[in-house]
């Protein structure tokens, strides 16, 4: 594991006031991050749960166009409830969400420290997005910031698009990857004409743990020509799950991200550890990985990654460049915003050739 130049642990839940007086905020994590002028502007998704609860029913929100947030309660005889995160159905198989979530603008100067949190509220909108939208990721194309989010609903998990040039208004784009793909990043530039992106197929079939996968693109709506860029193994010691993690930025050994990816858990009711890893592609080929991280670059260290909603997670989502450190932002617990500096140096100087 690399040695950190620093941690902070930015934003919790307590610094943010819920959207009603029926809701509580109960987390502030999962963070696109992008450099903007001298500072640094976040999209943070934040979490909210009904503050009302009901014995033997399982609370679980949603957007209904006409009348806006509506709590469902849901009868716990009849749902797994294990999960704190979701319930399913034992019958049917149907998850729910135990919260809704919508996204946040928080500028900091610093990189490190919130300045404030007066920035816009993206909430969710239309059908794809009754159960909340999620995970935002920044790239810079151009002059103009697009932004990949996770839209959850009865129809699954999609992603879709945003696009704003500072941050105070925005541009829907609708959904680009239909139900059930996550975890989308964009590439900051064209390669041979076309744009890139990272995205992980979530089929409720699981024929194998999730894969990172590349797709190309005219305009960044239509996507194509997917490619299988690399998958997890489930052999003894090996990671149970990946996914992308963060946008890849330009350097001059290819382009580096921080994916995301988690250990096996011991337990039904607890998720595993997440961590980050790093890997590099090749600049003009990008479906050929160059080198990985034999080991984490970051995993749950500090007690607020290791403590929360849903402790042992470091869920890498941003990635901000200052001279020769490297800003990584991520959800700490499924409860805050953390950020780590690193060098980028001996972070590409960690990686291990692939094979």
């Amino acid at each position: 594991m690399l040695d950190r130049l620093f941690t902070n642990c930015m934003i919790r839940p307590g610094d943010l006031p819920p959207s009603s007086d029926t809701m509580r905020v109960v987390g502030t994590f999962n963070p696109g991050a992008a450099a903007l002028g001298d500072g640094v502007v976040l999209l943070v998704r934040v979490v909210e749960q009904p503050v009302e609860t009901r014995p033997g029913f399982a609370a679980s929100p949603r957007i209904d166009p006409e009348q806006g947030v509506v709590i469902d309660w849901l009868d716990e005889s009849e749902y797994h409830t294990e999960d704190p995160r979701a319930v399913t159905h034992k019958h049917t198989g149907e998850a729910r969400l135990r919260f809704l979530s919508y996204l946040k603008v928080v500028h900091s100067a610093d990189g490190k420290t919130p300045d404030n949190f007066t920035g816009p509220v993206i909430a969710p909108l239309g059908a794809s997005e009754s159960y909340g939208i999620e995970d935002p990721r920044i790239t810079k194309i151009g002059s103009t910031y697009y932004i990949t989010y996770v839209a959850v609903s009865p129809h699954g998990i999609a992603t879709g698009l945003l696009s704003t040039t500072d941050f105070a208004t925005f541009r829907r784009h609708g959904l680009i990857f239909c139900p059930e793909n996550k975890d989308v990043v964009l590439f900051p530039e064209k390669v041979m004409g076309e744009y890139i992106a990272l995205h992980r197929p979530s089929g409720s079939v699981r024929f194998q743990p999730p894969e990172v996968w590349l797709a190309r693109s005219p305009d960044l709506i239509h996507w194509g020509t997917h490619t299988l860029l690399f998958g997890s193994e489930t052999t003894e010691g090996m990671p149970d799950r990946i996914g992308g993690g963060t946008p890849p930025i330009r350097t001059r050994e290819g382009w580096l991200t921080i994916y995301h990816s988690s250990e096996k858990a011991q337990q039904k009711d607890v998720a595993g550890i997440y961590s980050g890893y790093a890997m590099l592609m090749d600049l003009d080929n990008p479906t050929k990985v160059l080198a990985r991280s034999n080991e984490p670059v970051i995993t749950p260290t500090e007690s607020f990654e290791k403590e929360g909603f849903l402790g042992g997670v470091v869920f890498p989502t941003g990635i901000v460049e200052r001279d020769e450190e490297l800003l990584i932002y991520y959800g700490a617990a499924d409860e805050c915003v953390g950020v780590a500096g690193f060098s980028r140096e001996e972070m590409i100087g960690s990686l291990v050739a692939s094979v």
